[in-house]
């Protein structure tokens, strides 16, 4: 009888064990994120840009302290690691309110950098960049 319950305990032992594995290993799955350096450019100077991975979908996420490039048609604009150029979504929306957060489309596999892109003249506003490329 000693033997089944000294058992029993070393199996809630091993499975607690193994829940908290999975909850420290979630944990830090969720919280992974990357921070980047401050935007340089002709009219985007200051504020970061910051990626995260939630649920399996690459998400990047302006600072509170970007400001409003004040230009007619600014987009993000992504560059990856083999400098394939991705322009991405407007970043001013309807009723003139940044678009703070956009979700990477599945085929853009990694970031090296990031730029505020204008479309209307067809040139970079700033760009920043992560210290590593981050996937």
């Amino acid at each position: 009888m000693r033997s089944v319950s000294m058992l029993r305990g070393i199996l809630a032992l091993v499975a607690g064990a193994a829940v908290a594995g999975l909850v420290v290993t979630g944990s830090a799955v969720a919280a992974q994120s990357h921070t980047s350096k401050p935007f340089t450019g002709s009219k985007v100077n200051g504020g970061t840009v910051t990626h995260t991975s939630e649920g399996g979908k690459q998400v990047l996420t302006l600072s509170d302290d970007f400001k409003d490039p004040m230009t007619p048609d600014p987009h993000w604009q992504v560059v990856d690691s083999k400098g394939n150029v991705y322009l991405l979504e407007r970043l001013m929306i309807k009723g003139d309110k940044l678009n703070k957060s956009i979700t990477l489309p599945s085929d853009i596999k990694d970031v090296a950098k990031v730029q505020i892109w204008c479309a209307f003249a067809e040139v970079v506003l700033g760009e920043t960049a992560f210290d590593m490329v981050v996937k």
